[in-house]
């Protein structure tokens, strides 16, 4: 199973079009995907103590410990992905580890392409993470509406998902 995680909070959020972009393209692909949108579904703030019995927490972990690859989708903040994605990390933890981890990112400038790298690096050290290097990387132009309308966004979020379903069918 290959599980998309929607990261915005926001509910006109560019990165949830291209979660829904990344799953639509998995379905028609015929494999087994799952999603967990953290607007839909909150997690409480990382405690370190009792947050991590939340129930949506819990759900989020079986996901997670379920899937062969992770697809994260989220916004970037100050040069950064945002604080729910890395508070949702905190909360589920080793269950990330030796996944497969693919990131989409949804930015308002183009000096914030290297946004992800912080949490790959914290992904790749702390959980021994794959992580797949084709990301994908859209301002807002691309859009339109709720679709991706740049050909070239389109693409690169089709050769990602190829690229995390031969990392983790290589993985098996």
């Amino acid at each position: 199973m290959i599980l998309v995680i929607s990261a915005s909070l926001n509910p006109g959020s560019r990165s949830r079009i291209l979660a829904n972009a990344a799953k639509s393209l998995l379905e028609n692909d015929h494999q087994d995907v799952a999603t967990f949108d953290l607007a839909q579904t909150p997690l409480p703030f990382c405690d370190g103590a009792s947050a991590y019995g939340d129930p949506n927490v819990i759900e989020l972990g079986k996901l997670i410990e379920a899937a062969n690859a992770i697809i994260i989708a989220s916004p970037v903040y100050n040069f950064d992905v945002n604080a729910a994605i890395k508070n949702a990390v905190e909360l589920t933890g080793k269950k990330w580890t030796g996944k497969v981890v693919a990131m989409m990112l949804a930015a308002g400038g183009a000096g914030s392409y290297m946004s992800a790298m912080g949490l790959a690096n914290s992904l790749m050290l702390d959980f021994r993470c794959l992580i797949v290097p084709r990301f994908v990387y859209a301002l807002g132009d691309a859009f339109e509406g709720n679709e991706i309308s740049d050909e070239n966004i389109q693409a690169r979020v089709g050769q990602m998902v190829q690229e995390t379903i031969r990392l983790a069918e290589a993985l098996k």
